[in-house]
């Protein structure tokens, strides 16, 4: 019996290494595939001001800041993001053992601090079900505005229920876990050493007490099992779902921009193009013509770096579109589906290298007009409401603007009212048709 037992250990410890080993290789392959399409953006220097970065990240990403403008779905969010992450510390604990084919290894060394932290795991996980069926509640029952609009529907609606759901299975199986695990041990079954009760578990022994030895022992196990799969499952299902801000988060926050609101980023060469022609004496001796370049960005590789990890970044929360007033008035503007046509477009650009040997061929599609259209450009009215309202420091409105410049600049597509702004401003510099000698006898004759 006892090499039966050993044997059956064996197996299991070589069967979990395969596990680990192959979620790990194919996690890591993800990342870098991600890592990759974002540097395909332009180079942007965010090194400046480190301690204000610092600050942004444990504010905003750590401490969830700009959340609280709603307090109870940003409590319930904390506690499902907080506990999720401080129960998985107990993941630690599982793959030690997986590998080393023990059972609750750190037992022996933290005495009774080890119930003690094994039953705030599960106070948390408790929370973490809680939380998990408001959030299903307001998406599928109470139905919010903004997590129930058109660019949710299909995948992106059944990924939010799904990792919802997914939370939910895992914290019941490591209460499962750990009330089965109790049951055991009053019985002294071998291997189930003695703990002291365990805060929530502790309460459903009654529900399997009435079972036989062996399935206890199958029930445990399986949940052990189960609840690591899951775990090594989630950590690579994490790169293709809107979870991944779980990760990016922090580093979005991070290399948030820091000018005030409103600033806008002109091109510099541009700039200096205009200033040289009125002002020649400026320009520099010998100095080499601007290389050609594009104005602003049509497709992916044409945004910045930062821009397409906003993109991986985005938690499609609809919090932007919910203070959009362009959306609020029925246009066809959302900037979260902006961040989403981005991300879906990177990804494509993405396979299209992968299929032709790490160069990208040209597929006749871009994220202007392929995905993002000139009306929901025009809709924008550049008021920064969806830059403010974002928890994780998302910019969509710097990619509208490159992509809105585009279309001036290089198509000449702009509305006939635009066309005369611009008119007014070359030949009156200002938007209006007087000159400015109109506007000083104006002045003058309001002064009287």
């Amino acid at each position: 019996m006892l090499k039966l037992f050993v044997g059956m250990q064996i197996v299991q410890q070589i069967l979990f290494i395969i596990l680990a080993g192959a979620a790990i290789f194919l996690f890591s392959k993800k990342v870098k595939e991600i890592s990759r399409n974002i540097n395909m953006g332009r180079d942007e220097d965010l090194s400046d001001n480190k301690d204000q970065r610092w600050k942004n990240m444990i504010l905003l990403a750590l401490g969830q800041k700009k959340m609280f403008k709603r307090p109870i779905p940003a409590v319930l969010h904390l506690l499902v993001y907080v506990g999720f992450i401080l129960i998985n510390v107990e993941i630690l604990e599982i793959i030690v053992d997986g590998l080393a084919g023990t059972h609750r290894i750190f037992l022996p060394f933290l005495g009774g601090l080890y119930s003690f932290l094994i039953g705030f795991f599960e106070v948390l996980a408790a929370l973490v079900l809680i939380g998990c069926v408001f959030f299903l509640a307001r998406r599928n029952i109470l139905k919010l505005r903004r997590l129930n609009m058109k660019e949710l529907n299909g995948w992106p609606k059944s990924d939010a229920n799904l990792i919802l759901i997914t939370e939910i299975v895992l914290m019941s199986m490591l209460l499962t876990m750990n009330a089965t695990d109790l049951v055991l041990q009053t019985r002294g079954v071998e291997h189930y050493h003695q703990t002291s009760q365990f805060i929530v578990s502790g309460n459903l022994t009654g529900l399997f007490s009435g079972m036989s030895t062996g399935a206890l022992i199958a029930l445990e196990r399986t949940c052990w099992w189960l609840h690591i799969i899951g775990i090594f499952a989630f950590l690579n299902y994490l790169p293709y779902s809107k979870h991944l801000h779980i990760v990016l988060a922090f580093p979005n926050a991070y290399f948030a921009k820091l000018t005030p609101n409103g600033e806008m980023k002109n091109m510099k060469d541009i700039q200096n193009e205009v200033l040289y022609m009125m002002e020649p004496d400026k320009a520099p001796a010998n100095a080499a013509p601007a290389e050609p370049q594009r104005f602003g960005a049509k497709d992916v590789m044409d945004l910045s770096w930062k821009n397409l990890l906003d993109a991986y970044s985005c938690t499609e929360c609809g919090r932007c579109t919910d203070s959009c007033p362009a959306n609020l008035t029925g246009k066809l503007l959302s900037p979260r589906k902006i961040m989403m046509d981005t991300r879906d477009r990177l990804d494509e650009v993405g396979k299209n290298m992968d299929a032709n040997g790490g160069e990208f061929k040209d597929d006749g599609k871009s994220l202007l007009h392929g995905y993002i259209s000139t009306e929901e450009l025009r809709a924008c009215t550049s008021c920064q409401a969806c830059v403010e309202a974002c928890p994780v420091m998302i910019d969509p409105l710097s990619i509208i603007l490159q992509l809105r410049r585009n279309l001036v600049m290089e198509e000449s597509n702009a509305p006939q009212e635009w066309n005369m702004m611009f008119g007014n401003i070359e030949n009156n510099m200002a938007p209006w048709k007087f000159s400015p000698d109109d506007r000083d006898a104006w002045v003058q004759e309001l002064n009287g």
